[in-house]
């Protein structure tokens, strides 16, 4: 029995694929915060590298002047999600909403998107692909959910349509 498990779990760390590791990359060039200020609101998130090794997106998110959302975004080469079925997050939040977003290139004016809830405590978040419906400035668009071959973005957004501060701590992101 524990050779089945421990042949299950090679497979399962064999079949995945990160697309990031703060622990491992230390490099945080390729993220960028995207604030509401880009639309004239004064929302203010911020993100870092912690001391253990962790991306760190915090801030406060204020409606004021139209505002109401801050994000973090990663640009990368295109990864293909063929053989893959799930993005998978470990994370630790602050017990607020947040939406992940996928774009299958970083030049589509559109992303897709699924929302989850965080605990308070570390926990994997894991999202089916297939669940990412597409949206762009808070509009879900009348098209297919996600089918892609690859993707070339990820976002966390916060933006839920109050004054609050957040508190993302992440760990890794995998597909499975």
């Amino acid at each position: 029995m524990i050779r089945i498990v421990t042949l299950s779990l090679i497979l399962l760390f064999m079949n995945s694929k990160t697309i990031f590791d703060f622990e491992k990359d230390k490099n945080l060039e390729s993220w960028q915060v995207v604030d509401d200020t880009v639309m004239g609101g004064r929302s203010d998130g911020s993100f870092q590298l912690s001391e253990d090794g962790h991306g760190v997106f915090e801030g406060y998110v204020t409606t004021e002047n139209n505002g109401g959302f801050s994000s973090v975004r990663h640009d990368f080469a295109k990864l293909s999600v063929e053989g893959y079925t799930k993005v998978v997050i470990k994370l630790k939040g602050d017990g607020k909403d947040y939406q992940f977003r996928i774009k299958a290139s970083q030049r589509d004016y559109y992303s897709y998107i699924q929302q989850f809830s965080t605990s308070g405590e570390w926990e994997q978040i894991e999202i089916p692909l297939h669940d990412f419906y597409p949206s762009f400035r808070g509009r879900k668009l009348d098209m297919p959910n996600f089918s892609g071959k690859s993707i070339g973005q990820v976002t966390f957004l916060i933006g839920n349509k109050k004054k609050e501060s957040f508190r993302l701590i992440i760990d890794k992101i995998e597909l499975l």
